[in-house]
């Protein structure tokens, strides 16, 4: 090991519209607005404050080319839980990780961890996710929180 590495600091995702990407990721998902260098089409975002984490947003133009990533976003687990509710006020569908609508967080059980999924307007897939204290059970794969709850 070179250095201990704490966390991720930095995350970037190729987004069709740009101006889109920023109304989403400032407007609708809250994050501060850190940069903007329109002759590069990049736009960079606090997560959630500059001593944390940043996110980069970088404008693919015209290409019909696309790849779909994966972020997650570390939220308290109230937040995880109230997520869903504000996500389809959002207009937005959270799902599970198989992509399956969701009425109620979900456990990843390996971990464990309480997530909900999203997506983006370019169709990358976002998540909410809170460390829980209960021990790992990855037998289950992932369950609802209703019954990780029952389980534990």
């Amino acid at each position: 090991m070179i250095v201990p590495i704490r966390g991720l600091f930095e995350a970037h995702l190729t987004v069709r519209d740009l101006n889109r990407s920023i109304a989403f990721y400032r407007d609708v998902l809250g994050l501060p607005l850190a940069h903007v260098v329109p002759e590069r089409n990049v736009a960079f975002f606090w997560v959630p404050t500059s001593d944390k984490a940043m996110l980069g947003l970088w404008s693919i133009g015209t290409s019909p080319l696309s790849m779909r990533l994966h972020i997650a976003f570390d939220v308290t687990l109230q937040h995880v839980r109230d997520s869903v509710v504000s996500l389809r006020a959002a207009g937005l569908t959270p799902h599970s990780p198989d992509r399956e609508p969701i009425d109620e967080p979900v456990v990843l059980a390996w971990m464990p961890a309480a997530s909900v999924y999203f997506d983006d307007p370019d169709g990358h897939s976002l998540e909410f996710i809170a460390m829980l204290p209960d021990r790992p059970r990855p037998e289950l794969r992932y369950v609802a929180w209703s019954d990780w709850r029952r389980l534990t």
